[in-house]
């Protein structure tokens, strides 16, 4: 997956609590579509009408947010299902970095695992954020993951808080899989000693190798 370091981009608000993964992707659509393709039908429900004609009151179909790679919202953002095909469709929309009080948790494992960065604030500071996100004409923001900090809108400096394996792998580009690169000369060892004291147990993979 794509390295995360420092983004700097366009930020918009989605002032809702309790957006479950339904809405960011309808299961209809995950069914239908591939990795890729899910962009186009993130948030869905509210995002266009009937006609599937984008809506002029929903905030992300703003011109002032279009192509935002940084989406702050409300507590317990993510919640519900523990459909990955979330985290597919709002990185296919466009989006790097989720800001919330709050998240569901398996969203946010899935999160890290693709490359998203999911930063916990305080609600009343996500409520700041929000606030200097729709007075600004161009509401761009800079998250640092280097030095864990977020330049908002308003120029402001905030520190964020993550944990600390999570965030050497999204450094890294690594996920769970990937990370175990780092223990790959102790996975070494460890193999040729159990091939020593177990070789019955690789016979099979042996003879398949032959």
């Amino acid at each position: 997956m794509a390295a995360f370091t420092i983004l700097t981009g366009i930020a918009a608000p989605l002032c809702k609590s309790n957006v479950d993964t339904e809405v960011i992707i309808p299961i209809a659509r995950l069914m239908a579509f591939p990795r890729g393709q899910l962009g186009a039908f993130a948030f869905e429900p509210w995002r266009y009408d009937s006609a599937h004609q984008p809506r002029a009151d929903f905030v992300l179909n703003q011109p002032k947010y279009a192509g935002a790679q940084v989406l702050v919202a409300g507590e317990n953002f993510g919640c519900g299902s523990s459909r990955e095909h979330a985290v597919w469709a709002l990185s296919d929309m466009g989006f790097r970095c989720i800001i919330a009080p709050s998240f569901g948790d398996i969203f946010r494992a899935n999160c890290f695992q693709n490359g998203l960065l999911a930063i916990t604030l305080e609600p009343g500071l996500v409520a700041a954020l929000m606030a200097e996100i729709e007075a600004e004409a161009v509401p761009r923001m800079t998250v640092d993951l280097v030095q864990n900090l977020i330049e908002t809108p308003a120029l402001r400096l905030m520190p964020f808080a993550i944990d600390a394996e999570r965030r050497v792998a999204l450094l890294e580009g690594l996920d769970e899989i990937g990370a175990t690169q780092r223990y790959s000369a102790e996975i070494s060892a460890f193999e040729r000693r159990d091939r020593a004291a177990r070789g019955w147990a690789y016979q099979k993979l042996d003879d398949a190798h032959v």
